[in-house]
């Protein structure tokens, strides 16, 4: 007999002798709170009434619902919970507002409804079989229950479905730690597959140097189809083969050549398409997160910059409804790797033998005051650049005040900028109002490459209402039914003297919107233009009481800020006399008109175009290193905040202008982005007015009437390449792959 079995037989009598023991002397009290007493001595009362409803849940997401018409109202049930939602709504929509967020893939709120995941499952009342509730319209008195055990083994059903055919690589997937079957499977999955045969392996596409595919790990949801059909207005992908052969992928080898493909990593919810760029670069609870805006066009979209230490890693949209929705252009996404590449780091100055070499701050702020003060202040011109935020060019415009010149202006606004009447520059509808127009009428713009948030808005509308367009310029694809009316001036006279057959259509619209291109602001004969235009929405009744539908679509992020502070140069040719010329970012100047003798200085955060031709530099912040001010072409101001650590020696824009001002003996009264905002307030206070739209408080009827003579030469498209615009494009690499494949012919 081995030693275990002794031991045991030794121990198992002792171990009975303490349990009877201890049932004997341990004796286990009974407490008894004084209500639990009290209830047992009282009678017992009469049978409980029913229990009071349960109070509502907030809103999944703090959705808020909008009720048309409150007759519309219907009531329905979600797990015992009343909730009033609009006629039409599915039941899926009805679950969100009761506060029950439903599992799902394929939906999503601003495509159709493609119904083909079946993972949002619930039961309804009086239905033989659960039902997919992202196409279900809710029916009013509709009993709803979303959590019971029917409707959690139909989801773990399709869950099983789903993974039957989905790869084990979550550990190499760059969707990880971001991904919705990630979490639907943890919700819903089984520890274990049940299926043994081989999993089927789907070819990976090309989609460009964008956009990463995995085809392998496609659910076919859909999104990405309906996406580029509905939204992108391309009809590059599309379904293939049935069944299990079913794969995602364009019909023959091609790219996907629409400016907003990006936005399709976003809607996958799984690792199916992820971001080429971004590919296994890092982790997404490795990075932070900073919100700021975009600086790449006029529209000002609503970004998340994510940042590990101090490289930009990628750059994605946040919700704005106003503005961008939760949508953005390419550029705007992958421009992201320009901020690192070419970037001034430490001031320099142009020796004798035309060769840069680094100098401190105080060495070359005093060279720059020493050759300002020679100059005569007529002979000092100042040019705010495109991506300038509005304490920079308030700074510019007091510091060559005080130096006794008024020659400030930003590029892109023109030679001769009008800045009186504020409806003459802003987008007066709204981005947002927009798609309450039946009418478009577009002049001299092409908004697919200058605006193209504005344009999947405009495309929105088209296919929402059925609205009709107008384009006058160069021949384009504007991805939307359009009737191209003409390509230049010609076609103006004709529409505001009522010969132009679509005349008729201007006339019998509710709503008409005309939308100007700021392409014509660089334009000889752009005030003759405006005038004619402003006539043909005088005839259409586009500006009434109730309407604003006179628009102007700038180009650059800075335009509006800088005629809202009145940078308008007091001579239209100051800089072919100019000795000193102090660009502040500015990349488009035609540098041919600067005379040979004048002193440059270059202030900016990147080694572009008009360097070449400066005679010292001063580096500055990009915009994801400081905090600024921005208006978009609607008027909002919003602000960037500072993601990541300046490069280098170089510092914010105004604080450089500040400093100069100080070493050249005109003080500006400000030290503190506060302060500067302050000084702000006295010269254009809705610039403060943060994420708010000012409207216009005058109209263009304001205006005296025009007797320039119009050119009849056709107008020209704004902008050559999409993809390269301002100083951080040009130095993305990203951007030059994008237009070397995707624009060529």
């Amino acid at each position: 007999m081995g030693l275990g079995m002794l031991a045991s037989r030794v121990i198992r009598p002792t171990a009975a002798k303490l349990s009877r023991s201890s049932s004997l002397h341990f004796i286990r009290p009974i407490v008894s709170t004084p209500e639990t007493s009290s209830a047992q001595s009282q009678p017992q009362p009469d049978p409980t009434p029913d229990p009071p409803p349960p109070s509502p849940r907030p809103p999944v997401g703090g959705a808020r619902v909008h009720f048309p018409n409150p007759e519309d109202a219907i009531e329905v049930f979600v797990d015992g919970y009343s909730v009033k939602v609009p006629k039409g709504m599915t039941v899926l929509q009805a679950c969100e507002i009761a506060g029950v967020d439903i599992p799902r893939f394929c939906y999503h709120s601003r495509l159709s409804i493609a119904g083909n995941c079946r993972m949002c499952l619930v039961e309804v009342e009086k239905t033989p079989k659960p039902v997919a509730s992202c196409a279900m319209p809710a029916l009013p008195g509709m009993k709803i229950k979303t959590d019971t055990p029917l409707a959690k083994k139909a989801r773990e059903g399709v869950m099983e479905f789903l993974l039957m055919n989905h790869p084990l690589d979550c550990p190499i997937c760059d969707q990880g730690g971001e991904c919705d079957l990630q979490d639907q499977s943890m919700a819903f999955g089984s520890d274990r597959g049940r299926f043994t045969e081989v999993k089927r392996a789907v070819v990976d596409k090309n989609l460009g140097p964008l956009v990463k595919t995995v085809m392998t790990r496609c659910i076919q949801c859909t999104r990405c189809v309906r996406f580029a059909t509905e939204v992108a207005g391309v009809q590059d992908l599309g379904m293939l083969g049935r069944g299990s052969g079913e794969e995602i992928g364009t019909y023959v080898e091609k790219l996907m050549t629409s400016e907003l493909s990006g936005n399709v990593i976003d809607i996958c919810p799984v690792g199916a398409l992820t971001s080429k760029p971004f590919a296994f670069k890092a982790r997404n609870w490795e990075l932070k997160g900073t919100e700021s805006i975009d600086v790449t066009d006029a529209v000002g979209s609503n970004i998340r910059i994510d940042s590990r230490g101090p490289e930009v890693l990628r750059i994605l949209p946040r919700l704005n409804e106003d503005i961008n929705e939760e949508w953005i252009s390419d550029k705007t996404r992958f421009c992201y790797d320009g901020l690192k590449r070419q970037r001034l780091n430490d001031p320099m100055i142009r020796g004798a033998d035309g060769r840069f070499k680094t100098v401190s701050w105080r060495d070359a702020l005093a060279v720059v005051a020493e050759v300002a003060l020679q100059v005569k202040p007529e002979e000092i011109v100042g040019i705010a650049g495109q991506l300038s935020d509005a304490e920079s060019m308030m700074a510019l415009k007091d510091f060559l005040n005080r130096m006794g010149s008024n020659n400030v202006w930003c590029e892109g606004n023109g030679p001769n900028p009008d800045a009186d009447l504020r409806s003459g520059y802003i987008m007066n509808s709204g981005i947002a109002g927009l798609e309450k127009a039946d009418v478009f009428l577009l002049v001299g713009t092409q908004p697919r490459v200058e605006a193209a948030m504005v344009n999947a808005r405009i495309r929105k509308t088209v296919r929402a209402n059925q609205a009709k367009v107008g384009y006058i310029g160069p021949a384009m694809d504007l991805n939307y039914d359009h009737q191209h009316l003409g390509t230049g001036p010609k076609t103006l006279i004709e529409l505001a003297e009522g010969r132009h057959p679509f005349c008729s259509a201007l006339a019998n619209a509710k709503n008409p919107a005309i939308i100007v291109g700021a392409g014509l602001f660089e334009r000889e004969d752009k005030d003759a233009i405006f005038s004619v235009v402003e006539t043909i929405a005088k005839n259409a009744k586009v500006v009434r009481p109730d309407w604003n539908g006179f628009n102007v679509l700038l180009l650059k992020a800075a335009q509006a800020a800088a005629l809202d502070l009145g940078l308008v140069p007091e001579s239209a040719n100051s800089i072919e006399s100019a000795k000193f010329v102090y660009l502040m970012g500015a990349d488009d100047v035609n540098m041919e008109k600067v005379p040979s003798d004048a002193f440059v200085v270059y202030q900016g955060h990147h080694g572009d175009q008009s360097v070449y031709r400066a005679n010292i530099i001063l580096p500055a912040a990009a915009f994801s290193e400081k905090e600024g001010i921005y208006e978009n072409t609607e008027g909002c101001s919003q602000q960037t905040l500072p993601a990541v650590p300046t490069v280098g020696d170089a510092r914010d824009d105004w604080k450089i202008i500040r400093a100069l001002s100080e070493v050249a003996g005109v003080r500006l009264p400000y030290d503190s982005v506060g302060a500067i905002r302050a000084r702000i307030r006295t010269v254009a206070p809705n610039l403060l007015n943060m994420d708010e739209r000012e409207p216009a408080t005058f109209s263009a009827s304001l205006k005296p009437d025009c007797s320039q003579k119009m050119s009849l030469t056709d107008f020209r498209p704004a902008i050559d390449n999409f993809y390269m615009t301002d100083s951080i494009t040009r130095a993305s690499k990203i951007m030059a792959q994008c237009s070397a494949t995707l624009l060529k012919k």
